[in-house]
């Protein structure tokens, strides 16, 4: 089964290659309309039905949905799909995704994107990425961008590929601070079902830019 209540599932692809600046991953542009109207995302999709064909659990079943989306979307293959995350969405979002992301290898296949679905493909440095969203330049949603900085430093797709552990879980808590909007996650001293002690920090601070990440 695939839908667990009013949440629905999905599998994203962080699409990594080595780049001359170390490791890029593949950006998609959003149509102005419709699911994270024009931010800049990860390949990736609901799982449907065929998904589950050869799955043991909803974490295969969306590895599943993660490979076909991204050559649905951008028409390459990819490698070594591997665990990285899961992110379940603020109570109050109206059309809830549990999703699941995944590290994969590019396998060197011409990018073509699917017209009308996605307006724009490039390959890009997670710093690049945070260069252009500092300057107003690109939108990303906080999974994107705990993901891209959680990629800084790397050097190459397997330096990033071996650093995975353990799948980090994101239950994401919306709040509106002095500062402006913030999400949370687990071990925050504010986080609605697991909090940490009164000092602990694990949020991602949205009210002006750059965007700053404190753990603590």
């Amino acid at each position: 089964m695939s839908v667990d209540g009013e949440i629905r599932v999905a599998g994203t692809a962080v699409v990594l290659r080595d780049g001359p600046e170390g490791v890029e991953t593949l950006m998609l542009r959003r149509p102005s309309r419709g699911s994270f109207a024009g931010a800049w995302v990860f390949p990736g999709g609901r799982v449907d039905p065929g998904d589950w064909a050869d799955a043991d659990d909803e974490a295969d079943a969306a590895r599943a949905a993660a490979v076909r989306e991204t050559r649905e979307e951008t028409a390459i293959r990819i490698a070594d799909v591997t665990l990285l995350s899961r992110w379940t969405p603020p109570p109050e979002q109206p059309v809830k995704f549990r999703t699941w992301f995944f590290l994969a290898r590019d396998l060197g296949d011409e990018v073509r994107v699917n017209p009308g679905e996605i307006e724009e493909a490039v390959w890009l440095s997670p710093e690049r990425v945070f260069a252009q969203h500092e300057a107003s330049s690109l939108t990303l949603f906080p999974p994107t961008w705990v993901t891209l900085n959680g990629l800084l430093g790397h050097r190459t797709v397997d330096d990033a590929l071996a650093a995975v552990g353990e799948p980090a879980l994101y239950a994401t808590n919306l709040r509106d601070g002095l500062d402006g909007r913030f999400a949370l996650w687990a071990g925050d001293a504010e986080h609605a079902d697991e909090p940490g002690g009164p000092d602990a920090r694990h949020r991602l601070l949205m009210g002006t830019l750059p965007w700053r990440y404190e753990r603590r």
